[in-house]
Protein backbone atom coordinates (compact mmCIF):
# COMPACT_ATOMS: atom_id res chain seq x y z
CA UNK A 1 0.00 0.00 0.00
CA UNK A 2 1.10 3.58 -1.19
CA UNK A 3 0.08 5.21 1.72
CA UNK A 4 1.90 8.94 0.75
CA UNK A 5 -0.48 8.17 -2.17
CA UNK A 6 -3.69 7.42 -0.43
CA UNK A 7 -2.72 10.13 1.68
CA UNK A 8 -2.25 12.65 -1.13
CA UNK A 9 -5.13 11.82 -2.76
CA UNK A 10 -7.90 12.73 0.67
CA UNK A 11 -5.94 15.98 1.58
CA UNK A 12 -6.20 17.11 -2.47
CA UNK A 13 -10.36 17.71 -1.51
CA UNK A 14 -10.91 21.59 -0.76
CA UNK A 15 -13.10 19.94 2.51
CA UNK A 16 -10.16 18.93 4.81
CA UNK A 17 -7.65 21.97 4.09
CA UNK A 18 -8.71 23.28 7.26
CA UNK A 19 -8.17 20.39 9.52
CA UNK A 20 -4.95 19.65 11.39
CA UNK A 21 -2.65 17.12 9.80
CA UNK A 22 -3.65 14.80 12.50
CA UNK A 23 -7.14 15.09 11.92
CA UNK A 24 -6.57 14.78 7.93
CA UNK A 25 -4.76 11.21 9.14
CA UNK A 26 -7.34 10.05 11.13
CA UNK A 27 -10.12 10.67 8.88
CA UNK A 28 -7.71 9.38 5.70
CA UNK A 29 -7.21 5.79 7.34
CA UNK A 30 -10.65 5.54 9.01
CA UNK A 31 -11.96 6.29 5.48
CA UNK A 32 -9.94 3.83 3.68
CA UNK A 33 -11.32 0.93 6.65
CA UNK A 34 -14.57 1.77 5.74
CA UNK A 35 -14.60 1.71 2.34
CA UNK A 36 -12.34 -1.57 2.23
CA UNK A 37 -9.03 -0.17 0.96
CA UNK A 38 -7.43 -1.15 4.19
CA UNK A 39 -9.02 -4.96 4.48
CA UNK A 40 -9.52 -6.89 7.84
CA UNK A 41 -6.29 -8.51 9.10
CA UNK A 42 -4.03 -5.47 6.98
CA UNK A 43 -0.86 -4.42 9.37
CA UNK A 44 -0.68 -0.98 9.40
CA UNK A 45 3.32 0.29 9.56
CA UNK A 46 5.19 1.41 12.63
CA UNK A 47 4.15 5.03 13.48
CA UNK A 48 7.84 6.00 12.72
CA UNK A 49 7.91 4.42 9.24
CA UNK A 50 4.66 6.03 8.25
CA UNK A 51 5.54 9.72 9.69
CA UNK A 52 8.88 9.54 7.62
CA UNK A 53 7.06 8.20 4.68
CA UNK A 54 4.33 11.01 5.13
CA UNK A 55 6.24 13.89 5.99
CA UNK A 56 4.98 14.38 9.50
CA UNK A 57 5.46 14.46 13.15
CA UNK A 58 5.34 10.60 14.78
CA UNK A 59 3.08 12.12 17.39
CA UNK A 60 0.34 12.72 14.37
CA UNK A 61 0.70 9.04 13.54
CA UNK A 62 0.09 8.28 17.06
CA UNK A 63 -2.70 10.16 17.23
CA UNK A 64 -4.59 8.47 14.67
CA UNK A 65 -3.57 5.54 15.58
CA UNK A 66 -4.82 6.15 19.10
CA UNK A 67 -8.46 7.57 17.82
CA UNK A 68 -8.66 4.43 15.59
CA UNK A 69 -7.78 2.14 18.15
CA UNK A 70 -10.72 3.79 20.40
CA UNK A 71 -13.26 3.59 18.17
CA UNK A 72 -12.60 0.24 17.49
CA UNK A 73 -10.90 1.04 13.91
CA UNK A 74 -7.73 -0.97 14.27
CA UNK A 75 -5.91 -3.17 16.78
CA UNK A 76 -2.94 -2.90 18.86
CA UNK A 77 -0.68 -6.03 19.39
CA UNK A 78 2.99 -6.85 20.12
CA UNK A 79 4.01 -6.24 16.43
CA UNK A 80 2.22 -2.97 15.83
CA UNK A 81 -1.62 -2.18 14.72
CA UNK A 82 -4.07 -4.26 12.63
CA UNK A 83 -6.87 -3.58 10.86
CA UNK A 84 -10.01 -4.98 12.97
CA UNK A 85 -12.22 -7.16 11.14
CA UNK A 86 -15.30 -5.84 12.84
CA UNK A 87 -14.41 -2.89 11.17
CA UNK A 88 -14.58 -4.08 7.52
CA UNK A 89 -18.29 -6.45 7.97
CA UNK A 90 -19.96 -3.45 7.08
CA UNK A 91 -17.65 -1.39 4.58
CA UNK A 92 -19.35 0.94 2.56
CA UNK A 93 -17.13 1.24 -1.09
CA UNK A 94 -16.51 5.22 -1.31
CA UNK A 95 -18.96 6.79 -4.07
CA UNK A 96 -17.49 7.28 -7.45
CA UNK A 97 -17.75 11.35 -8.79
CA UNK A 98 -15.75 10.74 -11.67
CA UNK A 99 -18.08 11.15 -14.94
CA UNK A 100 -19.19 7.73 -16.66
CA UNK A 101 -17.19 6.00 -19.72
CA UNK A 102 -18.06 6.88 -22.56
CA UNK A 103 -16.31 3.59 -24.54
CA UNK A 104 -17.02 0.01 -23.99
CA UNK A 105 -16.07 -3.35 -25.84
CA UNK A 106 -15.74 -3.20 -29.67
CA UNK A 107 -18.49 -4.63 -32.03
CA UNK A 108 -16.14 -7.20 -32.57
CA UNK A 109 -15.73 -8.40 -29.42
CA UNK A 110 -19.78 -7.81 -27.98
CA UNK A 111 -20.56 -10.60 -31.46
CA UNK A 112 -18.01 -13.51 -29.12
CA UNK A 113 -20.81 -15.86 -27.77
CA UNK A 114 -20.22 -16.12 -24.04
CA UNK A 115 -20.77 -19.34 -22.12
CA UNK A 116 -23.87 -19.78 -20.08
CA UNK A 117 -22.49 -22.82 -17.57
CA UNK A 118 -18.74 -22.04 -17.14
CA UNK A 119 -16.22 -24.78 -16.18
CA UNK A 120 -16.79 -25.45 -12.28
CA UNK A 121 -16.51 -28.57 -10.03
CA UNK A 122 -20.56 -29.06 -9.92
CA UNK A 123 -22.13 -32.12 -11.46
CA UNK A 124 -22.21 -32.59 -14.39
CA UNK A 125 -20.31 -29.57 -15.94
CA UNK A 126 -18.29 -30.94 -18.87
CA UNK A 127 -14.51 -30.25 -19.41
CA UNK A 128 -13.94 -30.56 -15.57
CA UNK A 129 -11.31 -33.74 -14.40
CA UNK A 130 -11.29 -35.70 -11.16
CA UNK A 131 -9.32 -33.02 -9.56
CA UNK A 132 -9.13 -34.73 -6.31
CA UNK A 133 -7.11 -37.93 -7.98
CA UNK A 134 -4.05 -36.06 -9.63
CA UNK A 135 -1.10 -36.99 -7.84
CA UNK A 136 -0.35 -33.16 -6.37
CA UNK A 137 2.79 -34.16 -3.94
CA UNK A 138 4.32 -35.85 -7.20
CA UNK A 139 3.43 -32.95 -9.35
CA UNK A 140 5.11 -30.72 -6.53
CA UNK A 141 8.10 -32.61 -6.07
CA UNK A 142 8.66 -32.47 -9.86
CA UNK A 143 7.84 -28.61 -9.88
CA UNK A 144 10.58 -27.82 -7.49
CA UNK A 145 13.18 -30.05 -8.79
CA UNK A 146 12.20 -27.97 -12.24
CA UNK A 147 12.89 -24.94 -9.93
CA UNK A 148 16.51 -25.84 -8.70
CA UNK A 149 17.97 -27.16 -11.75
CA UNK A 150 16.60 -23.61 -13.98
CA UNK A 151 19.28 -20.96 -14.65
CA UNK A 152 19.38 -17.87 -14.88
CA UNK A 153 19.61 -17.44 -18.36
CA UNK A 154 15.68 -19.69 -18.35
CA UNK A 155 14.37 -16.51 -16.45
CA UNK A 156 14.16 -14.68 -19.22
CA UNK A 157 11.62 -14.82 -22.56
CA UNK A 158 11.90 -18.33 -23.65
CA UNK A 159 11.71 -19.54 -27.31
CA UNK A 160 8.39 -19.04 -28.75
CA UNK A 161 7.74 -22.24 -29.80
CA UNK A 162 8.11 -23.71 -26.01
CA UNK A 163 10.35 -25.61 -24.25
CA UNK A 164 12.35 -28.05 -26.37
CA UNK A 165 12.42 -30.96 -23.70
CA UNK A 166 8.36 -30.21 -23.46
CA UNK A 167 7.38 -30.70 -27.64
CA UNK A 168 10.36 -34.02 -27.58
CA UNK A 169 7.85 -35.59 -24.98
CA UNK A 170 4.70 -34.69 -26.36
CA UNK A 171 5.75 -35.90 -29.93
CA UNK A 172 7.47 -38.92 -28.41
CA UNK A 173 3.98 -39.71 -26.38
CA UNK A 174 1.35 -38.39 -30.03
CA UNK A 175 3.99 -41.00 -32.05
CA UNK A 176 2.28 -43.61 -29.79
CA UNK A 177 -0.77 -43.42 -28.47
CA UNK A 178 -2.25 -41.38 -31.40
CA UNK A 179 -0.44 -42.61 -34.10
CA UNK A 180 0.37 -39.36 -35.16
CA UNK A 181 3.20 -38.03 -37.91
CA UNK A 182 5.39 -35.45 -36.86
CA UNK A 183 9.17 -34.54 -35.00
CA UNK A 184 9.55 -31.94 -32.44
CA UNK A 185 9.92 -29.10 -34.52
CA UNK A 186 6.21 -29.37 -35.37
CA UNK A 187 5.03 -28.96 -32.21
CA UNK A 188 4.01 -25.53 -30.85
CA UNK A 189 3.13 -25.23 -27.04
CA UNK A 190 -0.06 -23.27 -26.11
CA UNK A 191 -1.71 -21.59 -23.15
CA UNK A 192 -4.84 -24.42 -23.78
CA UNK A 193 -6.95 -25.30 -26.67
CA UNK A 194 -9.01 -21.55 -26.28
CA UNK A 195 -5.32 -20.26 -27.20
CA UNK A 196 -4.39 -22.75 -29.85
CA UNK A 197 -7.99 -21.85 -31.66
CA UNK A 198 -7.33 -18.31 -31.52
CA UNK A 199 -3.99 -18.02 -32.91
CA UNK A 200 -5.58 -20.91 -35.62
CA UNK A 201 -7.90 -18.31 -36.27
CA UNK A 202 -5.14 -15.14 -36.51
CA UNK A 203 -3.10 -16.88 -37.97
CA UNK A 204 -3.86 -19.08 -40.46
CA UNK A 205 -7.16 -16.91 -42.16
CA UNK A 206 -8.14 -13.76 -42.80
CA UNK A 207 -11.03 -11.73 -41.58
CA UNK A 208 -14.15 -12.90 -43.45
CA UNK A 209 -12.79 -16.33 -44.58
CA UNK A 210 -15.25 -19.06 -43.98
CA UNK A 211 -14.69 -21.69 -41.19
CA UNK A 212 -16.81 -24.85 -40.92
CA UNK A 213 -18.12 -25.87 -37.32
CA UNK A 214 -19.77 -29.13 -36.66
CA UNK A 215 -23.49 -28.42 -35.78
CA UNK A 216 -23.93 -28.76 -32.55
CA UNK A 217 -20.73 -28.15 -31.80
CA UNK A 218 -17.99 -26.46 -29.46
CA UNK A 219 -18.96 -23.01 -28.33
CA UNK A 220 -15.59 -21.99 -27.27
CA UNK A 221 -14.55 -22.67 -31.09
CA UNK A 222 -17.53 -20.24 -32.22
CA UNK A 223 -16.28 -17.66 -29.80
CA UNK A 224 -12.23 -17.91 -31.07
CA UNK A 225 -13.51 -17.75 -34.95
CA UNK A 226 -15.94 -14.37 -34.25
CA UNK A 227 -13.54 -12.84 -32.54
CA UNK A 228 -11.10 -12.96 -35.25
CA UNK A 229 -13.83 -11.89 -37.38
CA UNK A 230 -14.08 -14.80 -39.46
CA UNK A 231 -17.20 -16.06 -41.23
CA UNK A 232 -18.53 -19.57 -39.05
CA UNK A 233 -21.21 -21.57 -40.88
CA UNK A 234 -22.40 -25.01 -39.07
CA UNK A 235 -22.51 -28.19 -40.79
CA UNK A 236 -25.24 -30.93 -39.66
CA UNK A 237 -23.34 -33.81 -37.68
CA UNK A 238 -24.90 -37.38 -38.07
CA UNK A 239 -23.97 -40.45 -36.12
CA UNK A 240 -20.51 -40.61 -38.37
CA UNK A 241 -19.29 -37.08 -37.80
CA UNK A 242 -19.51 -33.91 -39.81
CA UNK A 243 -21.54 -34.32 -43.22
CA UNK A 244 -20.59 -32.01 -45.50
CA UNK A 245 -22.33 -31.76 -48.65
CA UNK A 246 -21.20 -31.26 -52.24
CA UNK A 247 -22.80 -27.61 -52.67
CA UNK A 248 -20.93 -26.75 -49.45
CA UNK A 249 -18.00 -27.25 -51.27
CA UNK A 250 -19.15 -25.18 -54.44
CA UNK A 251 -20.91 -22.65 -52.34
CA UNK A 252 -19.25 -22.10 -49.28
CA UNK A 253 -15.37 -23.27 -49.72
CA UNK A 254 -13.80 -22.85 -46.11
CA UNK A 255 -10.28 -21.59 -45.16
CA UNK A 256 -10.43 -23.65 -41.61
CA UNK A 257 -12.73 -26.75 -41.31
CA UNK A 258 -12.89 -27.46 -37.22
CA UNK A 259 -13.63 -31.03 -35.84
CA UNK A 260 -13.48 -32.76 -33.42
CA UNK A 261 -13.49 -36.24 -34.80
CA UNK A 262 -12.74 -39.01 -31.86
CA UNK A 263 -15.46 -37.78 -29.86
CA UNK A 264 -17.37 -35.09 -31.37
CA UNK A 265 -18.40 -32.55 -28.90
CA UNK A 266 -21.10 -32.49 -27.86
CA UNK A 267 -22.55 -35.37 -29.02
CA UNK A 268 -19.61 -37.89 -28.99
CA UNK A 269 -20.46 -39.31 -32.52
CA UNK A 270 -16.85 -40.65 -34.04
CA UNK A 271 -15.82 -39.48 -37.50
CA UNK A 272 -15.94 -42.27 -39.70
CA UNK A 273 -12.54 -43.60 -41.50
CA UNK A 274 -14.05 -42.69 -44.80
CA UNK A 275 -14.99 -39.54 -43.74
CA UNK A 276 -11.96 -38.58 -42.34
CA UNK A 277 -10.22 -39.67 -45.35
CA UNK A 278 -12.62 -37.84 -47.74
CA UNK A 279 -12.00 -34.21 -45.44
CA UNK A 280 -8.61 -34.74 -45.64
CA UNK A 281 -8.74 -34.92 -49.80
CA UNK A 282 -11.45 -32.01 -50.04
CA UNK A 283 -9.27 -29.98 -47.68
CA UNK A 284 -6.19 -30.15 -49.81
CA UNK A 285 -8.25 -29.55 -53.15
CA UNK A 286 -9.89 -26.51 -51.47
CA UNK A 287 -6.58 -25.07 -49.97
CA UNK A 288 -8.00 -25.07 -46.56
CA UNK A 289 -6.68 -26.31 -43.42
CA UNK A 290 -8.23 -28.68 -40.61
CA UNK A 291 -8.66 -27.93 -37.33
CA UNK A 292 -8.61 -31.67 -35.26
CA UNK A 293 -9.57 -30.68 -31.67
CA UNK A 294 -8.52 -33.90 -30.06
CA UNK A 295 -9.63 -32.35 -26.74
CA UNK A 296 -10.30 -36.16 -24.99
CA UNK A 297 -9.52 -38.34 -27.00
CA UNK A 298 -6.81 -40.17 -24.20
CA UNK A 299 -9.67 -41.78 -22.76
CA UNK A 300 -11.31 -44.58 -24.72
CA UNK A 301 -13.73 -46.60 -22.89
CA UNK A 302 -14.90 -48.84 -25.40
CA UNK A 303 -12.72 -50.26 -28.04
CA UNK A 304 -9.11 -49.45 -28.92
CA UNK A 305 -8.17 -45.94 -29.09
CA UNK A 306 -8.40 -44.38 -32.53
CA UNK A 307 -5.54 -42.89 -34.80
CA UNK A 308 -5.57 -38.99 -34.98
CA UNK A 309 -6.68 -37.46 -38.72
CA UNK A 310 -2.99 -35.64 -38.61
CA UNK A 311 -1.46 -39.34 -38.84
CA UNK A 312 -3.63 -40.83 -41.70
CA UNK A 313 -1.64 -39.36 -44.43
CA UNK A 314 2.07 -37.73 -44.92
CA UNK A 315 1.42 -33.79 -44.91
CA UNK A 316 -1.59 -34.05 -44.33
CA UNK A 317 -3.43 -30.19 -44.06
CA UNK A 318 -4.26 -30.70 -40.59
CA UNK A 319 -3.28 -28.38 -37.38
CA UNK A 320 -3.66 -30.93 -34.79
CA UNK A 321 -4.99 -29.69 -30.94
CA UNK A 322 -4.30 -31.58 -27.60
CA UNK A 323 -4.34 -30.02 -24.22
CA UNK A 324 -3.19 -31.10 -20.64
CA UNK A 325 -6.13 -29.24 -18.60
CA UNK A 326 -8.46 -32.72 -19.00
CA UNK A 327 -5.68 -35.37 -18.93
CA UNK A 328 -4.39 -33.27 -15.39
CA UNK A 329 -5.97 -30.05 -14.69
CA UNK A 330 -7.36 -26.80 -16.26
CA UNK A 331 -5.33 -24.76 -14.51
CA UNK A 332 -1.76 -26.20 -15.34
CA UNK A 333 -2.87 -23.52 -19.01
CA UNK A 334 -0.64 -26.15 -21.14
CA UNK A 335 -1.92 -26.92 -24.16
CA UNK A 336 -0.09 -27.70 -27.98
CA UNK A 337 -0.54 -27.64 -31.81
CA UNK A 338 1.12 -29.95 -34.01
CA UNK A 339 1.31 -27.71 -37.26
CA UNK A 340 2.51 -29.07 -40.63
CA UNK A 341 6.10 -29.48 -41.46
CA UNK A 342 5.61 -26.32 -44.00
CA UNK A 343 3.98 -23.89 -41.62
CA UNK A 344 6.38 -24.56 -38.80
CA UNK A 345 8.86 -21.96 -39.79
CA UNK A 346 6.43 -18.74 -41.19
CA UNK A 347 4.41 -19.37 -38.06
CA UNK A 348 7.60 -19.43 -35.57
CA UNK A 349 8.56 -16.16 -37.15
CA UNK A 350 4.75 -14.99 -36.23
CA UNK A 351 5.65 -16.16 -32.50
CA UNK A 352 8.71 -14.63 -32.21
CA UNK A 353 6.84 -10.87 -32.93
CA UNK A 354 4.01 -11.62 -31.00
CA UNK A 355 4.06 -14.15 -28.02
CA UNK A 356 7.23 -14.12 -26.14
CA UNK A 357 6.90 -17.00 -23.53
CA UNK A 358 7.76 -18.24 -20.19
CA UNK A 359 7.15 -20.39 -17.81
CA UNK A 360 10.20 -22.75 -18.22
CA UNK A 361 9.69 -24.44 -14.88
CA UNK A 362 5.91 -25.84 -15.65
CA UNK A 363 7.31 -27.00 -19.53
CA UNK A 364 10.04 -28.80 -18.08
CA UNK A 365 8.44 -30.84 -14.92
CA UNK A 366 5.61 -31.80 -17.65
CA UNK A 367 8.42 -33.30 -19.56
CA UNK A 368 9.85 -34.99 -16.68
CA UNK A 369 6.32 -36.25 -16.08
CA UNK A 370 5.60 -37.77 -19.53
CA UNK A 371 9.45 -38.92 -19.56
CA UNK A 372 9.12 -40.84 -16.21
CA UNK A 373 6.11 -42.74 -17.20
CA UNK A 374 3.79 -41.14 -14.28
CA UNK A 375 1.96 -39.51 -17.11
CA UNK A 376 1.29 -42.81 -18.62
CA UNK A 377 -0.23 -44.20 -15.21
CA UNK A 378 -2.49 -41.22 -14.29
CA UNK A 379 -3.91 -41.72 -17.65
CA UNK A 380 -4.23 -45.66 -17.18
CA UNK A 381 -5.72 -44.80 -13.99
CA UNK A 382 -8.54 -42.04 -15.06
CA UNK A 383 -9.76 -44.50 -17.58
CA UNK A 384 -10.68 -47.02 -15.00
CA UNK A 385 -11.94 -44.01 -12.64
CA UNK A 386 -13.65 -42.95 -16.08
CA UNK A 387 -15.03 -45.89 -17.23
CA UNK A 388 -16.75 -46.44 -13.68
CA UNK A 389 -18.23 -43.51 -12.96
CA UNK A 390 -19.48 -43.43 -16.74
CA UNK A 391 -21.59 -47.07 -16.62
CA UNK A 392 -23.02 -45.91 -13.54
CA UNK A 393 -24.11 -42.76 -15.02
CA UNK A 394 -25.48 -44.60 -17.75
CA UNK A 395 -27.02 -47.31 -15.67
CA UNK A 396 -28.75 -44.19 -13.79
CA UNK A 397 -30.64 -42.65 -16.67
CA UNK A 398 -31.66 -45.86 -18.38
CA UNK A 399 -33.06 -46.84 -15.02
CA UNK A 400 -34.68 -43.51 -14.58
CA UNK A 401 -34.90 -41.70 -18.24
CA UNK A 402 -35.05 -44.73 -20.28
CA UNK A 403 -38.61 -43.90 -21.45
CA UNK A 404 -38.20 -40.38 -22.59
CA UNK A 405 -34.34 -39.98 -23.65
CA UNK A 406 -31.41 -41.49 -25.32
CA UNK A 407 -28.05 -41.89 -24.16
CA UNK A 408 -25.22 -40.66 -26.88
CA UNK A 409 -21.30 -40.73 -27.23
CA UNK A 410 -20.55 -42.91 -23.57
CA UNK A 411 -18.17 -44.77 -25.66
CA UNK A 412 -15.19 -42.31 -24.77
CA UNK A 413 -13.53 -38.85 -22.88
CA UNK A 414 -15.26 -37.28 -20.12
CA UNK A 415 -19.19 -36.64 -20.92
CA UNK A 416 -21.81 -38.24 -22.83
CA UNK A 417 -25.38 -36.58 -24.77
CA UNK A 418 -28.56 -37.18 -23.16
CA UNK A 419 -31.50 -36.27 -25.97
CA UNK A 420 -34.66 -36.11 -25.21
CA UNK A 421 -37.01 -37.72 -27.98
CA UNK A 422 -39.33 -34.93 -26.97
CA UNK A 423 -38.05 -32.80 -30.04
CA UNK A 424 -40.05 -29.13 -28.94
CA UNK A 425 -38.59 -29.84 -25.62
CA UNK A 426 -37.50 -26.99 -23.25
CA UNK A 427 -33.78 -28.23 -22.34
CA UNK A 428 -32.64 -24.52 -21.57
CA UNK A 429 -35.28 -23.72 -18.98
CA UNK A 430 -34.73 -27.29 -17.69
CA UNK A 431 -31.25 -26.46 -18.04
CA UNK A 432 -31.42 -23.30 -15.56
CA UNK A 433 -33.63 -24.97 -13.18
CA UNK A 434 -31.26 -27.49 -12.57
CA UNK A 435 -27.94 -24.93 -12.16
CA UNK A 436 -30.69 -23.07 -9.37
CA UNK A 437 -30.32 -26.55 -7.64
CA UNK A 438 -26.66 -26.82 -8.23
CA UNK A 439 -26.27 -28.92 -11.23
CA UNK A 440 -24.61 -27.90 -14.18
CA UNK A 441 -26.29 -29.52 -17.13
CA UNK A 442 -25.69 -27.49 -20.37
CA UNK A 443 -28.50 -27.75 -23.11
CA UNK A 444 -28.07 -29.25 -26.20
CA UNK A 445 -29.84 -26.95 -28.16
CA UNK A 446 -27.66 -24.27 -27.12
CA UNK A 447 -24.95 -26.05 -28.65
CA UNK A 448 -26.16 -25.53 -32.50
CA UNK A 449 -24.25 -23.72 -34.97
CA UNK A 450 -26.51 -21.87 -37.49
CA UNK A 451 -29.98 -22.38 -38.33
CA UNK A 452 -29.41 -24.92 -40.82
CA UNK A 453 -30.33 -27.53 -38.75
CA UNK A 454 -33.01 -28.56 -36.12
CA UNK A 455 -31.03 -28.77 -33.08
CA UNK A 456 -30.68 -31.45 -30.09
CA UNK A 457 -32.84 -31.29 -27.08
CA UNK A 458 -31.00 -32.73 -24.17
CA UNK A 459 -27.91 -32.29 -22.03
CA UNK A 460 -24.59 -32.68 -22.35
CA UNK A 461 -23.10 -34.26 -19.14
CA UNK A 462 -20.04 -34.22 -17.86
CA UNK A 463 -19.30 -37.49 -15.57
CA UNK A 464 -15.43 -37.35 -14.78
CA UNK A 465 -15.95 -35.35 -11.50
CA UNK A 466 -18.97 -37.02 -9.92
CA UNK A 467 -18.32 -39.92 -7.68
CA UNK A 468 -20.09 -43.45 -8.51
CA UNK A 469 -22.30 -42.97 -4.92
CA UNK A 470 -23.69 -39.91 -6.08
CA UNK A 471 -24.90 -40.82 -9.51
CA UNK A 472 -28.70 -41.94 -8.60
CA UNK A 473 -29.38 -39.25 -6.45
CA UNK A 474 -27.95 -36.78 -8.69
CA UNK A 475 -29.64 -38.45 -12.41
CA UNK A 476 -33.47 -38.31 -9.89
CA UNK A 477 -33.09 -34.47 -9.72
CA UNK A 478 -32.25 -34.75 -13.11
CA UNK A 479 -35.58 -36.81 -14.59
CA UNK A 480 -37.40 -34.63 -12.00
CA UNK A 481 -36.74 -31.40 -14.15
CA UNK A 482 -37.42 -33.26 -17.23
CA UNK A 483 -40.51 -35.08 -16.27
CA UNK A 484 -41.61 -31.27 -14.47
CA UNK A 485 -41.49 -29.41 -18.06
CA UNK A 486 -42.60 -32.35 -19.93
Amino acid sequence: MDYQLLFSRYTATSAHTRWSRQRQLHECLRSAIRAGTLGSGVRLPATRTLAQELGVSRNTVLYAYDQLATEGFVLPDRRGTVVAQAATLAAVPLAHTTAPLRVGLSRRALAVPTRDAPETPAAFAPGVPALKEFPVTLWRRLLDRAWRGLSTAQLNYAEPTGEHALREAIASHLRVARGALLDASQVVITDGTQSSLDLCARAFADAGDKVWIESPGYQGALAAFKAAQLKPMGVVVDSEGMAPTAADWQRHPPKLIYVTPSHQYPTGSVLSLERRMALIAQARSAAALIVEDDYDSEFRHDGPPLSCMQGLAADAPVLYLGTFSKTMFPALRIGFMVVPAALVAPLSAMLARTHPRGRAADQLALAEFMRSGQFSLHLRRMRRLYRQRRDALVAALEQQLGDVADVYGGSAGMHLALRLRNPRADDAAMSRTLQAQGIVAPALSEQAIGQRVQPWRGFLLGYAQVPVEQMPGLVKQLATAVRRFA
